[in-house]
């Protein structure tokens, strides 16, 4: 196909679609002439996930550096999985030789793999000091009820993902991390929704009716710095 086809079947504008090729985004075409080439779907392809990382706010320099893993992939499959999460928001300081002491405990206590050279050791380590300087906490019982749900949830992922090029399953992974995250995160907040209507919502209703009887709620007293 042609340049204008490769824009039109893709969505993203000719404009973008060539700077994409001058910055090496995106492959050269095939050359037909001194000043034509053509396309094919590994173009669509490769557009469609600068465009899923770009829609996530990614920097060029991140796109790039997904890219560059996805097209030349280490032996080590484990370590070419590991580049690409550096390459996913919230970008933190990893110094290779931190210690993380809050994630160390918290793993620790899951029996989880603790590798501080691992980015998403410092992303937790950051998100736990900012629940401490709110004067929140993880609590032993939340921190087993997430560790088993989102165990469940990453067995499926790593299950799900193709495996039949190194290619392909770096650029899954990649794309399932950034895009699937939102989902988890809509779909937290959507859970909460439903259950708060289940409380306050039946609480409510039982105040306009003027019933005496208490709003029942079987869920067991917790503590007010764990509800988030």
């Amino acid at each position: 196909m042609r340049i204008s086809e490769l824009a039109a079947r893709s969505g993203v504008p000719l404009a973008t679609v060539k700077y994409y090729l001058r910055e090496g985004l995106l492959m050269p075409g095939h050359a037909t002439s001194a000043t034509q080439a053509r396309y094919d779907d590994e173009h669509v392809r490769r557009l469609g996930l600068i465009r899923a990382l770009a829609g996530q706010g990614l920097p060029l320099d991140k796109i790039k550096a997904v890219v560059a893993l996805a097209e030349n992939p280490d032996e080590d499959l484990f370590v070419t999985l590991g580049k690409a999460v550096m390459a996913l928001p919230p970008y933190v300081d990893n110094p290779p030789d931190a210690d993380y002491p809050r994630t160390r405990a918290l793993l620790e206590r899951l029996g989880q793999l603790y590798d501080p050279k691992f980015t998403a050791v410092a992303q937790l380590e950051a998100a736990l000091a900012a629940l401490d300087s709110a004067g929140l906490t993880m609590s032993d019982r939340r921190i087993d009820v997430y560790g088993e749900h989102i165990r469940e949830i990453a067995d499926l992922d790593v299950d799900l993902l193709p495996t039949s090029t190194r290619q392909e399953t770096v650029e899954a992974a990649v794309l399932g991390t950034a895009l699937y995250e939102p989902v988890l995160a809509a779909m937290r907040r959507l859970a909460h929704q439903h259950r708060a209507a289940r409380i306050f919502a039946a609480a409510a209703d039982a105040d306009q009716t003027g019933s005496t009887e208490p709003a029942r709620n079987t869920e067991p007293a917790r503590n007010p710095q764990e509800i988030q």
